[in-house]
């Protein structure tokens, strides 16, 4: 059997000093013949209420609520799947011999996207640009998942490209602000937020706090204890 599927990536930080105490890596996969449905769904439902802008985590607020609601509903109600990795980026060891941040980094999207893949499918692998160095990243993300025959196309374009990639920065933001509000560290006082991260959390019945069990594919996060 052969059926490929389109693995769009977003990650919310890949700075280990950058003031933000998680790193998150996030994907969104669907099956290729179900694209361009879903691309018209997620249309409809920003023209239904006279969104134009990028879907962003940034962007939810009062006034933009129904936008982002209806489209986590809709997530939830069709075949397309969200994977993430969750590090606390406290617990990073710098100082481990013959170890860096970028091998930690491209450590983690291998555990994003080695369990995400069956080697009987085939998978096209997009990735968000974030700075100067994403051709170098590219290569080397590449050369780690190279034993994996299943790959066929692996790029990076921008987030205004892929409405995909975008849902995958909407529900790390909502994970992440999850992590922060319960650590104190956000007061949650931008209600729409907090409306949202409660949607996520019933519709996928658990807590956004803690790792899932691997056959729960539909939303699957994986919190890495490097301590």
């Amino acid at each position: 059997m052969n059926k490929t599927f389109n693995i769009y990536c977003d990650e919310s930080t890949h700075m280990v000093h950058d003031g933000h105490p998680y790193m998150l890596l996030g994907c969104t996969s669907i099956a290729y013949t179900q694209i361009r449905m879903a691309k018209d769904a997620i249309k409809d439902i920003k023209k239904k209420h006279g969104y134009s802008d990028e879907l962003k985590w940034t962007n939810v607020h009062e006034a933009t609520y129904k936008v982002y609601a209806e489209l986590i509903d809709w997530f939830f109600m069709n075949d397309m799947e969200f994977r993430a990795v969750v590090v606390d980026k406290s617990q990073i060891d710098e100082k481990r011999e013959n170890y860096t941040f970028n091998d930690f980094y491209f450590r983690m999207y291998y555990q994003l996207l080695h369990h995400k893949m069956d080697m009987d499918y085939t998978y096209n692998i997009y990735m968000d640009i974030k700075d100067t160095c994403s051709s170098d990243k590219l290569e080397r993300l590449r050369k780690i998942m190279e034993y994996n025959s299943s790959i066929g196309r692996f790029q990076f374009i921008r987030s205004h490209e892929s409405v995909f990639i975008q849902l995958a920065d909407v529900l790390m933001g909502a994970i992440n602000y999850n992590l922060r509000y319960e650590k104190g560290e956000v007061e949650g006082r931008v209600r729409a937020k907090m409306k949202l991260i409660e949607k996520i959390k019933k519709h996928s019945n658990i807590s956004l706090n803690t790792t899932t069990p691997k056959f729960r594919k539909k939303f699957n996060l994986f919190f890495i204890a490097l301590k």
